[in-house]
């Protein structure tokens, strides 16, 4: 017997800065779990600035999104129907079919979570993807040392958060953070903990990253691209290292963004600048969760939440998560 579901589809390849048109919403009929399958009520999905690129129709490390048909991303939920040995009605899962209220699929694109461990929404935040990422950029990409001076980009986002206080906890000897609102700063800095944080609408990202970080900097951080990778190649101190999680600076640009103008400061400093997927460091999933479940446990790990409601607002959560609106992961509670 199938079940009604609401989607969101892409409707059209944005141009420039998505909008609200972009999506559609659909309602459709999802059959019952055959032989290998589960269904899923989708409890809470993500929104991730790596969607933007999906909405693409290019060339790149994953395919794009298809028109007319649902978006995708992670998701949690609880299995309502099961084809698959191993899994039962009642069981919460982690997937990568978000975007909907339930979802049909095979049970091996699923893992099973225990939410007497943690919450459901710490699997798609510190506890999953975001995590994960967060701790293989800063220890494997960015080769973090203990003592390193570490400047983290969109620092009050969802991987940023983590990465900053991964570095701090870890034994750098100061960690700066860059966000996009006075409320933010005193986050980074009243909350996890940072150093130094500074407002990058406040004034040039160079000048105020050159005051939070006298002593140049060892490690960046990059989630932005831009100001604020030209700004980290001047701090940057001889045999400096630069991991590059993400530049959404440039993810709705319609024409090629110059590299910055500094970028010659690579050879004499002898810097290494070095891109990151976090599908190539699976293999340290298990390191990162036995090291980070204990410290979100007794809260020295921290990540907020920003919850939007229902199926139907998703378009606007994820608009507002691209815009730099929201703090923390963001999620969509369905």
């Amino acid at each position: 017997m199938s079940v009604q579901s609401t989607e969101i589809h892409l409707a059209a390849r944005p141009h420039g800065a998505p909008t609200l048109d972009d999506f559609a919403t659909v309602r459709t009929e999802v059959p019952d779990p055959g032989p290998g399958q589960i269904l899923v009520r989708n409890a809470l999905m993500s929104v991730d600035p790596y969607m933007r690129g999906r909405m693409d129709d290019r060339k790149s490390y994953v395919a794009p999104f298809a028109l007319g048909a649902p978006l995708e991303g992670g998701a949690v939920g609880e299995v309502v129907a099961s084809g698959a040995d191993g899994f039962r009605a009642g069981d919460h899962v982690l997937h990568g079919l978000g975007w909907r209220e339930y979802a049909l699929l095979d049970a091996r694109g699923a893992t099973k979570v225990d939410t007497g461990v943690a919450p459901l929404g710490a699997y798609l935040g510190i506890l999953g993807m975001i995590g994960t990422t967060a701790y293989a950029c800063l220890m494997r990409t960015a080769e973090f040392r203990k003592g390193d001076a570490v400047f983290v980009s969109s620092a009050a986002g969802a991987v940023g958060s983590v990465a900053g206080q991964l570095a701090r906890i870890k034994g750098a000897s100061r960690v700066i953070g860059s966000a996009g609102s006075a409320a933010k700063v005193s986050y980074l800095l009243d909350e996890l903990g940072f150093d130094a944080a500074f407002n990058y609408r406040d004034g040039p990202v160079r000048d105020q990253l050159a005051a939070a970080a006298p002593d140049g900097i060892d490690v960046y951080f990059d989630n932005v691209g831009g100001d604020h990778l030209e700004a980290a190649i001047a701090r940057l101190n001889v045999h400096g290292r630069i991991g590059v999680c993400g530049m959404i600076s440039v993810y709705n640009a319609t024409e090629p963004v110059p590299a910055p103008r500094n970028l010659a400061q690579v050879i004499g400093k002898r810097l290494t600048l070095r891109g990151m997927l976090v599908a190539d460091h699976r293999d340290l999933r298990d390191e990162y969760l036995a090291e980070a479940a204990p410290l979100v446990a007794d809260g020295t790990l921290k990540l907020r939440e920003t919850v939007h409601e229902g199926i139907g607002d998703a378009p606007a959560a994820f608009l507002s998560m691209l815009g730099g609106q929201d703090t923390g992961k963001v999620l969509v509670r369905l």
